[in-house]
């Protein structure tokens, strides 16, 4: 008698950080496993997501209480999401993820009329660039801020971000 191991249960995303007049879409691959726990977009310790940001508007962002940090996000014009709505995967890795579901992003760039661009953060969420390519705005594949992205220093990430958000008018 053989052991079948079982499928990796069927996780959801969050929803969307959106305004109308948000002029930049971040989309991450899908949540990693902390961020699904705390429901909070990159809630990983050492993810460099809100340290880049806390860096490019002069604000601690990890001083704020999330929903604190999520009002700067939207007051400053930024979107949040990701490119999966669902998937399987054991871990955080983007590499472990399975039977990936799209989020709608047509959809969501249509009630965002304001938007200018749309940035990839990582390899795996810039594989839906064929989809975003589509969409009317300019996309941008950037480093991702994971801490599994070790190979690139919070300096160099930084740059290569501060560059997408002053195109946006974000910096």
């Amino acid at each position: 008698m053989s052991a079948v191991a079982a499928a990796p249960r069927l996780l959801r995303g969050l929803p969307p950080i959106v305004t109308p007049h948000a002029r930049l879409l971040v989309l991450g691959s899908f949540p990693g496993a902390a961020s699904l726990a705390a429901r909070q977009y990159y809630a990983h310790p050492r993810n460099h997501f809100w340290p880049i940001l806390s860096a490019l508007w002069d604000v601690d962002l990890l001083a704020l209480p999330y929903d604190e940090r999520t009002e700067q996000v939207r007051r400053r014009g930024l979107a949040i999401w990701d490119v999966y709505a669902a998937c399987r995967r054991e871990g955080s890795l983007d590499s472990a993820i399975e039977d990936a579901q799209p989020n709608d992003l047509a959809g969501l760039v249509a009630r965002t009329p304001a938007l200018r661009a749309i940035a990839h953060n990582g390899g795996e969420s810039a594989r839906a660039m064929r989809v975003t390519r589509t969409l009317g705005v300019p996309v941008w594949r950037l480093p991702s801020t994971s801490p599994a992205n070790a190979s690139w220093s919070f300096e160099r990430k930084l740059a290569a971000w501060r560059e997408a958000f002053a195109a946006c008018g974000l910096a």
